[in-house]
């Protein structure tokens, strides 16, 4: 079986790719079809990350086993394509240099017969140039003010006042201790 994907950059302007690639071929092929169809030169570190239907990211799996314990972590060339997607799960997210962040909305958008002659992974369509610098990502959570609610106990620059006058604190001195 064929695997047909759109790759999208997440970026303002329109910016595709549509790779078709062997259903048995690893996430590791699909990598390489990704980075040369976008004019990467692929010296860079990449993860997929499977994702839910609204693209929430879930689990990394990596180029290289950057576990603790080698061999212990699964990576892209251990993953066939068609055992982490199918109908029901059609969603991957890729990022390519974690120095500049190039992300990736993969979809697959059809599963097809292989056809007699056709050489995979294969660029089937290229829509837009790619920009000199990739977006620039937000990393904030969904609900990071319900976490400041929670913490926030109140106190402001007036309620240190408490402390001037006491004691108790022995001044430990910055030179003598730090040189």
């Amino acid at each position: 079986m064929v695997y047909k994907f759109r790759v999208i950059l997440d970026a303002e302007e329109d910016i595709f790719r549509d790779i078709a690639i062997l259903a048995e071929d690893t996430l590791e092929d699909l990598h390489n079809a990704i980075f040369n169809s976008f004019g990467f030169d692929g010296m860079e570190v990449a993860s997929f990350y499977t994702c839910d239907e609204t693209w929430n990211q879930e689990d990394e799996i990596s180029l290289f086993d950057t576990g603790d314990v080698l061999g212990e972590q699964k990576i892209m060339s251990d993953y066939k394509l068609a055992d982490i997607l199918d109908d029901e799960n059609t969603k991957i997210i890729y990022v390519y240099d974690f120095i500049n962040m190039w992300t990736f909305l993969v979809e697959l958008a059809a599963i097809e017969e292989e056809e007699p002659g056709n050489f995979y992974p294969e660029t089937l369509f290229s829509h837009g140039e790619m920009p000199d610098e990739a977006m620039e990502k937000n990393f904030e959570a969904d609900n990071a003010d319900d976490y400041a609610n929670d913490y926030e106990d109140g106190l402001d620059e007036d309620d240190l006042d408490m402390f001037e006058g006491d004691d108790s604190f022995e001044d430990y001195g910055f030179e003598e201790n730090w040189n």
